[in-house]
This record gives structure tokens, C-alpha cells and sequence, in this order.
């Protein structure tokens, strides 16, 4: 199964969200990312179905091997470009917003090459 942007997304707030709690909830990941109970439910349900969380009897989400990596992944280069785009003078909301629509897209190449010319390897 492929994930679309927003599926990311989830699997990204949940990473951020279990490092700050052990026990991750639905209506956490929604607040944060302030969506609704219906949307977060169904795309909880969809990456419970497509092997990237697990969901326990208490509602806990838990990220599957499959689920961190790309959660990882993800966290990974928003943190770099955000901290690239700050580095050459972009404030950091804007910084922080912009990376976030290019963590998404930028081809593995690219985001090797960023990393390389920034010194982190």
C-alpha cells in the first residue's frame, strides 16, 4: 500500500506524539492536528489496515516497523529543512510551513544531496 500525503502526515504526529507520551490516542492525533474525530477514525482505521499502526483494546496507536520507518523518514527531513531554510534566512514559521509541503515530495536523491551540501551525513 502506498500512503498519500496525509497518511504521512498521521504517521508523523503519531511519532512526535509517542515521544512525548507512551500511550497515543486517536483524539491526541487529532487535536494536534486539528482534525475531526470522523476523518481521524477512518485514517487511523486505514493504517491499521495497511499494516503502518496497530490500535490496542484502550485505543493506544502504536507504530508498526513499517509505520516508523516511514514516520522517520518523514520527521527527518521536515527537521533538516526546516533547520536548512531557517539557516539561509527564512523565518521559522514560514521555514517550518514550507517544509512541511516539501518533506513530502522531494525525491530521496535530492534530500541526500541537501543533506550532503549541509554537512550531515
Amino acid at each position: 500500500m502506498v500512503l498519500q500525503e496525509s497518511g504521512e502526515m498521521y504517521l508523523e504526529t503519531i511519532l512526535i506524539l509517542s515521544q512525548k507520551s507512551k500511550f497515543v490516542r486517536a483524539i491526541d492525533v487529532g487535536e494536534q492536528m486539528g482534525f475531526s474525530r470522523p476523518s481521524v477514525s477512518r485514517a487511523v482505521h486505514l493504517l491499521a489496515e495497511g499494516g503502518f499502526i496497530t490500535i490496542d483494546a484502550d485505543g493506544g496507536l502504536t507504530l508498526t516497523g513499517a509505520g516508523r520507518e516511514i514516520a522517520e523518514k518523514i520527521y527527518e527531513r521536515h527537521t533538516v529543512l526546516s533547520k536548512w531554510l531557517i539557516s539561509l534566512g527564512v523565518d521559522e514559521e514560514t521555514a517550518t510551513d514550507d517544509a512541511c509541503k516539501i518533506e513530502h515530495d522531494i525525491s530521496d536523491k535530492s534530500f541526500a544531496a541537501i543533506k550532503k551540501h549541509i554537512g550531515i551525513q
